[in-house]
Parts: C-alpha cells; structure tokens; sequence
C-alpha cells in the first residue's frame, strides 16, 4: 500500500516537559507541609501557565479537628457507573510517528503514558479504526476486492497499528481496545436505500441492506484477526459518526438501518462467533449533528428490545451540542452504558495553547463526560507531528495530537491539554473503579469527581477554573487532609482508606 504524504517542512516543538513544583498540604508533623517525597496522599498537579507540569506530590493525612469550610467529604455508599479507563486514539498517523522515534525514545514515551507504574500517566483504553480513518495513511478497507473471502488485515495494520498497540500491550497488559469502522468497503455500499446503486466512493453512500450479513462477518473477522495477533478487541461501534457524509471516509447510517443492522447481522455475528466484544451504538454527537429525525439516536434504537439486547450502550462526540445530552440518555435508559469516544483540539480552538484549554478541556471533556455517566473518556490521535500531521487531503488539516512530536527530530514532545486530561484521571482512577458519592464545599468554577479503586484505594480529581488559589480539605469519613491547588489548574489524589 502506497503511503502518500506531504512534503516535511522542519518544525521543532519544545523538549518533553520537565516536571515542577507545586502548593502545599496538610502534614501530619507540621499540619501543613505537602512532601515532594512520600507521604499518604500522591498529588498530581498541572498548572495552565505550566509551573507545575504533572508535578508528582504528596500530603500527609491531619491528626488536628477538621475545622474547614472547604470540605469535601467522600461517601462510598453512593455508586454511581463502573469506570473502564481512559486514553486516547491509536490512528495510522499517530503511530507513523511513533515509529519514527528511536526504539528508546518510543519505549520511554510509551510507557510514561500507559504504564500503571507510580508516576505514570497510567492511559488504559485506546481507540483504532476497523479499516482507514481521516487519519490513516492511506484510504482502504480490509476488503476492497468484492467478496467477503477476500478480507484481510492491511499494510496499515499489519506494519505500523499492530506493532505499536503489541508494543503498548507488553507495558499495559490490561489495556482495553475500541474498534470503530469510517466505512464500509465500498462494495458494499449504495447511493441510497431507494434505488440502491453502487455508491463506489469513500465518502457517504449506506450500507446495501443486501448485505448486512457479509459486512458483519467482515466485524467478526477482523475481532478474530486481531486476537490471532494478540490483540483482544473490547468493543467496537457499529459506524464513527454515522450521521457525518462528509468525512474523508465515511458511511451514513441513520438510527433505524443501525437498529437493523445490529438487530438482524451485527449482534447475532458477534454471538454466534462465541466473542464477548461489547457493542455500543451511536459514537457521534452531542445534538445528532442537528438532524431532527436522529435526535434521541440510540434511544430510538433500544427501543427495539432485540436490538437492544445486542448493545451494551452508546457512545458520544462532542463536535456539536452539549454535555447535557448524556443526562438526559442516562435518564430514559439508566440500564444502557456511556461512553465517550472523540474529541479533538486544533487550530480552531487554540490547541496548543495550555493557558487556553487546560481547564475547558478538564471541564468539558474529563471531568464532564465522567460525572454525566461515561465509563470511558477517549480523545482523538494520540500523537500527531508538529505540522498536524501525517494528514490526507478531505481528513483533518487542522488538528492536534494529545501529543505533538517535531518532524525536525521525531524526539522532541509537546504534550498539550487532552494529554494531561487523560494523565489527569488515569493515574489516579484506575479499570474497575466506582465513581462514587462527594459532597460538601461547592464554588463556581470548582468541578470534582471522586471514585473507590478495586484496590482499596480512593481516587479525587479536582478543576479549580477560578482565578484564586483553593485550599481544599478532603475527608473520606476516616482520614482528612488539605492541599493548595493553584488557580487554572487539576490536581488528582489517590490514597489508601
């Protein structure tokens, strides 16, 4: 497979970031020195103006009353979702980058994102697409010779995701991995449901009703081939934003043929084929991208009840509409799981710009999406290069990675704001985690969440957006303590009851 690019201008971005100081706690000896050191607590801080980089704390827990009119207490009889990780997407691009650092360089970036060692940011869920992406190298399917029989995994998967991901994996055993599909290979696709022409473009069309049954054999083919490889698929989405035609790769799917085509292929594929990959439904956004016969997408389809015994629940974007919408599907279906898939930063947003996004970021994407119900927080590419790419003409010309590595040097990295959104909740929330009760001192521009590991340990994320410095009491009913956190800045906790 031809892989065509752009020609490389040099560009270099800043070296990695350094981690720095940060405020001060409770302490057990002097009631209120943080250690740097050890202590009962592990802290990490990240300032908007960079001054505390995910600067690794701690605090003591206080042996004096708790007095404090910023308390926040933890209740762990209140439980709320079950959290299955956070990360970011695994695209063609990002991993063409990766494998243009030194194998040193790779492992060390690697494992500082998804290793679960203390320190770490601990990343433990990745998305990748089920063929091309508007971030893929190249537009393909695992199947553009019609037939079925003809499926197999590409050049893209086999020389430069699967490496990566078995490269991750080796660090992160426990890792969960999303497959979505951008299309459908064209073959398989029609101009519309009416009078069903060959549709052989890329970019929109549907998927022939004819043959829903080959394109969920082409589902189960490439679950058991990534599991040949290792690799074992934890969900997939029917379609990455089906209501979107104009994506470089693409397919429309309107709820009622995703309803069918879960009801009647899909889900009785996936069964029959002995997998245990989960289905979520939707993975598009918050206002159905204003289309009023699709509001309410996976509502509509659950109510389906065949359908909706093959789905474990739905998935969202936030490219369009407002955190609001998970509300309100977790209210008409409290019985159907959320999780959220894609967002991404660039140069509409000021992407690079910490000051700017850190704490929006936090708000919207992080700390929103997990207090509205999400079990997992995805964000778009991983890593892009400092000229936003490897990128294709119709895809993306405008986005930022996670993090963003110099095409001068392929070693020189900028993590920016959905980096440590991530690193943010994944060092200290760990799979399995039960987001839990908190309560007490509220503030506008202060937003927390706090959560129970499996381990026994309590983990606490905290936004303070305002422009004040917040010393903030935590009590989980045992134990207290107190922390500066710095203004525009998160600061994570993690201790043991």
């Amino acid at each position: 497979m031809n892989i065509t690019m752009k020609t490389y201008a040099t560009f270099l971005l800043p070296a990695l970031l350094a981690s720095c100081g940060g405020s001060g706690g409770a302490g057990k000896d002097n009631g209120d020195k943080a250690k740097d050191t050890s202590g009962d607590v592990v802290v990490y801080l990240t300032s908007s103006d960079r001054t505390a980089d995910f600067a690794k704390k701690s605090v003591n827990f206080s042996d004096k009353p708790n007095m404090s009119p910023t308390t926040v207490t933890l209740d762990p009889s209140v439980r709320h979702q079950t959290m299955d990780g956070f990360g970011a997407a695994l695209t063609g691009s990002s991993c063409y980058n990766l494998l243009r650092m030194t194998p040193a360089d790779r492992t060390k970036f690697l494992k500082e994102t998804f290793s679960d060692a203390d320190g770490s940011a601990g990343f433990s869920y990745i998305r990748v697409a089920i063929g091309c992406s508007d971030f893929s190298l190249s537009e393909y399917s695992c199947c553009d010779l019609k037939g079925i029989e003809n499926f197999a995994l590409q050049n893209e998967e086999l020389n430069y995701v699967i490496p990566v991901l078995k490269e991750i994996l080796a660090i992160n055993p426990e890792l969960k991995i999303l497959g979505s599909p951008w299309t459908c290979p064209k073959w398989m696709k029609v101009n519309n449901l009416a009078d069903r022409r060959p549709h052989d473009s890329w970019t929109s069309g549907h998927l022939n009703p004819d043959l829903r049954g080959d394109y969920a054999e082409y589902f189960v083919r490439w679950i058991k081939a990534m599991k040949a490889e290792g690799i074992l698929i934890h969900a997939v989405t029917p379609q990455n934003e089906p209501l979107n035609r104009g994506n470089s790769a693409s397919l429309f799917m309107g709820w009622d043929e995703q309803r069918d085509f879960v009801r009647d292929a899909l889900g009785p594929a996936v069964r029959d084929a002995g997998l245990k990959t989960k289905i979520y439904a939707f993975d598009h956004n918050y206002n159905y991208d204003n289309m009023p016969e699709q509001v309410d997408y996976p509502v509509k389809i659950y109510n389906d009840p065949d359908a909706a015994a093959f789905l474990a629940g739905a998935a969202y974007h936030n490219y369009g509409g407002d955190k609001a919408e998970l509300d309100d599907i977790r209210r008409k279906r409290p019985d159907k799981e959320l999780i959220f898939t894609e967002t991404s930063i660039g140069t509409w947003n000021d992407g690079r710009n910490l000051a700017a996004r850190l704490t929006e970021d936090m708000r919207e994407t992080g700390l929103g999406t997990v207090n509205g119900g999400c079990r997992a927080v995805i964000v778009w590419n991983l890593m892009l290069d400092s000229e936003r790419g490897p990128n294709r003409a119709g895809g993306c010309q405008t986005c930022y990675g996670a993090a963003d590595i110099s095409r001068n040097d392929y070693k020189s990295i900028s993590r920016n704001s959905h980096y440590y959104v991530i690193a943010h909740l994944a060092s200290v929330v760990k799979p399995g985690a039960a987001r839990i009760g908190a309560s007490g001192y509220s503030a506008a521009g202060i937003t927390y969440s706090a959560f129970e590991n499996t381990d026994g340990t309590y983990a606490f994320v905290l936004l303070n957006e305002t422009e004040e410095n917040k010393r903030i009491t935590l009590s989980d009913g045992t134990h207290h303590f107190a922390f500066d956190v710095p203004r525009k800045s998160v600061a994570s906790y993690r201790w043991k009851k």
